[in-house]
């Protein structure tokens, strides 16, 4: 059972979810290529730049253990909004959680770059009541979710 689930109160349904963008993966696939590339580049020169190999498989190993961590916050963040919360978690061992009732959210803000427009990534940032901002960077469809945010709370 997720967390969003297992915190609903009575009488709350979920009517929105999302996750992390697949963009997250991104920083670990491009070290994972550059690792192969030098790998190539040191067996091309017939085993005479070890530099390049070690190097290589240094970068190899960095880019496997950052695709790891990147899909363990996949599977353990949560973005939820019901029809009385926004409910989001990230995280598992240290774990960030919002709970927000949705009339004490002040507003939604998007922050999308060109290429997280292109793509379809942003960081939200939830205002509450008394100044609070919490801020969640590369969320899958963020004009999506502060629409349904947007929609429940004028209803």
């Amino acid at each position: 059972m997720s967390f969003i689930e297992s915190n609903l109160l009575p009488n709350e349904e979920i009517v929105y979810k999302t996750n992390l963008h697949w963009f997250i993966f991104v920083p670990a696939a491009i070290v994972f290529t550059v690792g192969i590339a030098l790998i190539v580049a040191g067996y091309l020169q017939n085993l005479s730049n070890q530099i390049l190999i070690w190097s290589g498989l240094a970068a190899l190993a960095y880019g496997i253990v950052s695709f790891f961590i990147r899909w363990i916050d996949l599977k353990t963040s949560e973005f939820g909004v019901t029809n009385k919360r926004v409910l989001i978690k990230i995280g598992f061992i240290r774990r960030h959680s919002l709970e927000i009732i949705l009339n004490k959210i002040e507003g939604i803000g998007v922050n999308q770059g060109i290429l997280g427009r292109i793509l379809g990534f942003g960081t939200i940032t939830v205002s509450g009541t008394g100044g609070s901002k919490e801020h969640f960077a590369q969320i899958d469809d963020p004009l999506e979710f502060r629409r349904q945010v947007q929609t429940r709370i004028e209803s």
